[in-house]
């Protein structure tokens, strides 16, 4: 089609160049679209995430322990509670019930059975908004080699930069849920232990780089120059060490 050749002669360099680029552009759309939507990825602090969980002691009171040290991790947008996902690890051998006696027989093969379940493990399934500040994540959590769907009703307590060195983006929420641990397969000392457990987790988790535009993007709870601006006018108490917790 000479028409059609000449016409393409007569246009400048840089169309003619775009136009041979564009083949190689549409390849590339929907890779950078994708780009564009991943959101922010956390990593739990496991010296500041912590499970407590309460179970009534024959009838007297409700026995309290904590679980220390879990480890996951955690994509969160703030604007957007439906597209979070948790994935998580609780290390049973690290129960404290505030007595030797107590950890060791919640650990028996008779209750928790450490030796062949070490860990619980929470991997969220879907969430569903409330507020700005309030979701419900529902997931499946393996306990005793059970997995069954629990929900967990969860409050965003900051989403921010941490005060301290090095000074990254964190976010801290509360969550409780409640269980029955026949269900999962724990049934001994009925006449001693209840069968529902209360469950209260306090967790933090920490950014662990750039991805995307979610995770460019200065926001209203912290994440910006004002942030940075009081990180820096906290220079005397960053020279300290973070309090042990």
């Amino acid at each position: 089609m000479p028409g059609l050749h000449a016409s393409f002669r007569s246009r400048p360099r840089a169309a003619r160049l775009a136009w041979r680029l564009w083949p190689l552009l549409a390849l590339l759309l929907p890779v950078l679209a994708w780009a564009d939507d991943r959101i922010a990825e956390y990593q739990l602090d496991p010296v500041h995430t912590r499970v407590m969980f309460a179970v009534e002691h024959a009838g007297f009171s409700r026995a309290i322990g904590t679980v220390s040290g879990s480890t996951g991790t955690l994509a969160f947008d703030p604007g957007d509670w439906t597209r979070a996902r948790l994935d998580a690890t609780v290390p049973l051998d690290r129960v404290d019930l505030g007595d030797a006696e107590w950890n060791k027989a919640t650990l028996a093969r008779s209750l928790l059975n450490v030796e062949q379940y070490p860990t619980a493990h929470f991997v969220s399934t879907r969430v569903e908004p409330v507020d700005a500040q309030h979701a419900a994540v529902y997931g499946t959590l393996t306990l005793h080699g059970v997995s069954r769907e629990v929900k967990l009703d969860v409050t965003l307590n900051a989403a921010k930069r941490h005060p301290l060195p090095p000074f990254r983006r964190t976010v801290g929420f509360s969550a409780t849920a409640r269980i029955s641990r026949a269900e999962f397969g724990i049934t001994a000392w009925k006449s001693v232990i209840g069968d529902d457990v209360e469950l209260r987790i306090e967790a933090e988790a920490t950014y662990r780089g750039k991805t995307g535009a979610e995770a460019e993007a200065e926001t209203e709870t912290g994440t910006g120059t004002e942030a940075d601006d009081d990180a820096r006018g906290h220079d005397e108490e960053a020279t300290a060490p973070e309090p042990t917790p």
